[in-house]
């Protein structure tokens, strides 16, 4: 693959992140993602076709709105940047087939997901329904590949169901959605590997915020996030360890 196959891929998945962003900022809102047009949070001005170029509007006006001078938050160009990334892993991985779709479809989802649920601490039921309803037919070329993601829909969602009844208000719905969507796009037992480098992650994360006192014991911390990074992890890290793992059992 070309250096300028994996430069315009990369465009195009920042061109992606920039509409993520839309939805990151518009669905905790329940607005439209489509409409109105893109414009300043601060002073409501409409933003130029010139003023939307991912990562480069925002280097260009130094993190400033032109209109107003309002600070443009870190997040935007951050979300252009790691889905331009993560799209070109996609294809590095898998190449110009349904698999990269399917994990680009999968990043949209997770990225967008740990973004709101870091602010809003919510993971809107929308936005899960939309994923798992398009992520339908890259599922439909095998009815096994189908019976697969399914199996694991209820595997991954009956485990943090699980833990989220045990907790007792320590995960949230969306979490739990989040998780059986993952595991439906991953397949099994590749989303369980997911949510054991998502616990895996809360658990060091945590400990460290908890040292560094930045939670108290017992408060909430949003687990979208750590679902985005296990989920990550799995698209790429779970099959080399699945088969170490059957090489293990098999001597």
């Amino acid at each position: 693959m070309t250096a300028l196959w994996l430069i315009l891929i990369f465009c195009g998945g920042a061109i992606v992140g920039s509409f993520l962003n839309v939805c990151i900022y518009r669905l905790p809102e329940n607005r439209s993602v489509f409409w109105p047009r893109s414009h300043c949070p601060a002073c409501g001005e409409n933003l130029r076709a010139g003023q939307l170029i991912p990562i480069v509007s925002f280097l260009l006006l130094r993190g400033r709105c032109r209109y107003c001078d309002a600070v443009i938050p870190w997040q935007y160009p951050l979300v252009e940047l790691v889905t331009g990334v993560l799209f070109v892993l996609a294809v590095v991985k898998y190449g110009f087939t349904l698999a990269a779709l399917k994990l680009m479809l999968l990043f949209c989802l997770v990225v967008t997901a740990a973004f709101i649920d870091l602010k809003h601490r919510i993971i809107p039921d929308k936005l899960n329904l939309v994923v798992f309803i398009l992520a339908i037919p890259m599922l439909l070329e095998e009815k096994s590949v189908l019976v697969n993601g399914l199996l694991s829909l209820f595997i991954c969602g009956g485990l943090l169901l699980f833990v989220a009844v045990v907790s007792r208000g320590g995960m949230g719905g969306g979490d739990v959605k989040l998780a059986a969507v993952i595991g439906f796009l991953l397949g099994w037992p590749q989303g369980l590997i997911a949510l054991f480098f998502a616990f895996l992650a809360g658990s060091l994360i945590g400990g460290v915020m908890l040292w560094r006192r930045r939670v108290k014991p017992k408060e909430p911390v949003p687990f979208g996030p750590f679902l985005a990074v296990g989920s990550i992890l799995a698209a790429f890290y779970a099959d080399p360890i699945i088969r170490w793992y059957g090489t293990l059992l098999l001597g």
